[in-house]
């Protein structure tokens, strides 16, 4: 049999730095490739995805796509040479113009992409220009025709279009902007498998997303980004397909020193809610530069793991760093070991507290969705049985929607849950749920057919040999319908 599979999941960005080279990260083990759609044009993120497919293919692997909408941030104008010097203490202007018709920018003052913002704004707001690198206070507030005057109180090097950040609340940008909805059509036209919606402030803005996909609704990851996020989040569970606890911008909407606890605090919710969560942003970030990473990252990307996050993400590192294939590698390396080991440091798992109600088979939009309580039920059984069999290695599920998959991966049990089912765009939907290693497999035609079409299945890929035991969980007869099956089987050899 093989090796044990790492559970917990990775998403790699695509960028220069990779697109030539993704047969390379699906063998090192990319599960989620990541189309950054702030960067690139379509036709970057067309080639992207087509060597995404071809690569999975190839390996026989399933490999899902996450798009990544661009959402209402803030960028600066830009300054001759890319960048400007920002002394503490001096006056600095954020003009109400359109960056692509404004002069270039100075050490006086810039123009930003939101030209509402210094009409925004208030006086005492914290302003933070490249993303944290400059700190401004505002004195007096601006308008339609004049820009706010703030203070420099941290100074430091401010580079052309990077980021703005105000309290997430004075924005008046729409949730779902014009180039929102651009990005969106080229997403959805390109097979994206997922979408990830920058910026959520609020419940409201995913359902406007999701009525803006209408019939071509995909899985909606919530990126946690903004302190109105963090205020929403029980809300943002309830709605959202999945997570992410995006740390960059997090880290400068909030103190840092809050952002550790706030990812565990995240992480724990989505856990009891039933939605996978990826934890993103500097994972393994000097890896853009030096072949290993640091003690420090290796430590941050295994805390995710023994938090309980579904999957973690490479940005940069795999986006426009010089070690691509290197830093995903580590990545598996760090994450399987923690899987492995790491269950005595992770907090034990109480499955009678666990309310999974969203995710990919979201109840709303899966027939038979209102009975999730039983088919819960009998996906904890199924956990419980496989946790206290030491002989058992493995679990085996048939699923039409994902949904069966996603209750199993929300138990948590100790082996791989191995996900069959004959739908490709549903098992690539699988591709961010713990512990699940998506399989196609052609539906069997009676129940005695689904147990023996499954066992050889598990045989063949390598996760169950004869004489062990593995436990089946589907619906009968036919592998469709609600889950009305649970049985612990014993392989054999294969005739």
């Amino acid at each position: 049999m093989l090796a044990r599979m790492r559970q917990t999941k990775l998403v790699c960005t695509l960028g220069p730095a990779s697109i030539e080279r993704v047969p390379e990260l699906v063998t090192a083990g990319m599960d989620i490739a990541r189309l950054n759609f702030s960067h690139g044009n379509v036709a970057d993120h067309q080639r992207a995805a087509a060597a995404v497919r071809e690569a999975a293919s190839a390996a026989g692997r399933v490999v899902g796509i996450l798009a990544d909408l661009p959402g209402p941030k803030v960028r600066m104008g830009s300054f001759p040479g890319g960048k400007e010097t920002l002394a503490t203490g001096a006056r600095f202007l954020l003009h109400p113009l359109d960056p692509a018709t404004a002069p270039e920018g100075d050490a006086t003052g810039v123009s930003t992409s939101h030209q509402g913002l210094p009409a925004d704004l208030r006086a005492g707001d914290r302003v933070l220009l490249a993303d944290g690198a400059v700190e401004l206070r505002v004195l007096e507030p601006g308008s339609d025709t004049e820009p706010a005057v703030t203070e420099v109180v941290r100074g430091g090097v401010a580079r052309s279009r990077t980021g703005v950040n105000v309290p997430s609340e004075r924005l008046s940008l729409p949730a779902v902007s014009a180039a929102d909805l651009a990005a969106l059509d080229a997403a959805l036209a390109l097979g994206a498998d997922f979408v990830a919606q920058s910026f959520v402030r609020r419940a409201d803005d995913i359902r406007e997303l999701r009525a803006a996909m209408a019939d071509r609704a995909v899985p909606i990851v919530a990126k946690i980004e903004t302190r109105a996020a963090i205020d929403a989040q029980d809300a943002i569970l309830a709605e959202s397909d999945a997570i992410m606890v995006a740390r960059g911008d997090l880290g400068v909407e909030i103190d840092f020193e809050d952002v550790p606890l706030v990812q565990k605090e995240l992480v724990r919710r989505a856990r009891v809610a039933g939605v996978p969560v990826i934890v993103a942003t500097q994972m393994l970030e000097s890896m853009t530069a030096a072949p290993r990473p640091t003690r420090a990252e290796a430590s941050d990307a295994a805390n995710a793991v023994l938090d309980g996050a579904d999957a973690i993400m490479l940005s940069a590192e795999t986006a426009v760093g010089a070690f691509p294939i290197e830093a995903a590698q580590a990545a598996v390396r760090i994450v399987a070991v923690a899987d492995e080991r790491g269950a005595r440091y992770s907090p034990p798992i109480d499955r009678s507290a666990l309310h999974p109600k969203a995710g990919t088979w979201r109840p709303s939009a899966v027939p038979g969705g209102a009975d999730v309580d039983a088919a819960w039920a009998l996906a904890a059984a199924a956990a419980d049985l496989a946790d206290r069999d030491p002989k058992i290695v493995a679990i085996g599920c048939f699923t039409g929607t994902g949904r069966r998959a996603a209750l199993l991966s929300s138990a948590r049990p100790r082996e791989l849950i191995v996900a069959f089912s004959p739908d490709l765009e549903v098992l690539r939907r699988l591709t961010i749920w713990h512990g699940v290693e998506p399989r196609p497999l052609d539906p069997p035609g009676d129940t005695d057919g689904l147990i023996a079409t499954m066992a050889d299945a598990l045989q063949a890929c390598g996760r169950a040999s004869p004489g062990e035991l593995v436990v089946l969980v589907a619906s009968s007869p036919d592998g469709r319908g609600r889950t009305n099956l649970v049985k612990v089987h014993a392989i054999e050899p294969t005739p």
